[in-house]
């Protein structure tokens, strides 16, 4: 007679790795699904510095898309048969869509104009010390757009309530902004390496990532920033 309790079902260990798995699966394939026709006009484009502004406009559904699926991994279940990974995404784009964008699309553009300054450097007639400075202010902003992606994503902030705690965070938790850091070189270092697609193929990965490095970013929010 087995001693295995009915109510333990889909707690085990094998169970959790299988739920793993199934969300990272349906939350990456509904993220390339939502984000895939600005993916597609991206892979279409001739690696030519002129393209940058079209670049930035094929990634603005990037933007909604990331932040559905933070939301979706930050409720997912570790329990087999409470998954519902596809309905949380769904509700985290209807929530998050526009206030992602709201941060999301001037990121985009202003980080276009680094980029568009960087590819043209010789033409400013600046020093070069210069071109570091830029290319530090873009790596900045691309982790205060971290932390304010996972913000967006979790809690409901006015956008410019979310920009002012993502900066404030850069500096506040710097464990959560190295972790950032590690996962942007690392998806940076292996595209070189590997595939342009990669960061696209393995952003749900990435993006589990980014929570768990982001952790004491969301712990003191609620704590401290939320009623």
């Amino acid at each position: 007679m087995s001693t295995v309790r009915a109510d333990a079902f889909g707690t085990g260990p094998l169970s959790r790795a299988a739920a793993l798995i199934h969300t990272l699966v349906t939350v990456e394939a509904l993220l390339l699904l939502t984000a895939a026709p600005g993916l597609a006009g991206l892979f279409l484009l001739a690696p030519d510095p002129a393209n940058l502004p079209l670049a930035a406009l094929c990634l603005l559904p990037l933007g909604p898309s990331a932040a559905a699926a933070l939301y979706a991994l930050h409720h997912r279940s570790g329990d087999l048969t409470e998954l519902r990974p596809s309905r949380a995404f769904l509700r985290g784009w209807r929530m998050n869509a526009v206030p992602a964008l709201k941060l999301w699309a001037p990121l985009l553009g202003w980080l276009t104009v680094i980029a568009f300054t960087l590819t043209h450097f010789p033409a400013t007639g600046l020093p070069g010390w210069w071109a570091f400075l830029l290319a530090l202010i873009g790596v900045g902003s691309l982790l205060w757009g971290a932390h304010a992606l996972v913000l967006t994503a979790l809690f409901t902030f006015r956008a410019r309530d979310t920009a002012r705690l993502a900066a404030y965070f850069l500096a506040r938790r710097p464990r959560s902004t190295l972790g950032a850091l590690s996962l942007l070189i690392l998806t940076a270092a292996a595209t070189a390496l590997l595939t342009e697609a990669l960061p696209a193929l393995l952003a749900a990965p990435l993006l589990l990532s980014l929570l768990h490095a982001g952790r004491p970013v969301i712990e003191e929010t609620r704590d401290h920033f939320t009623a």
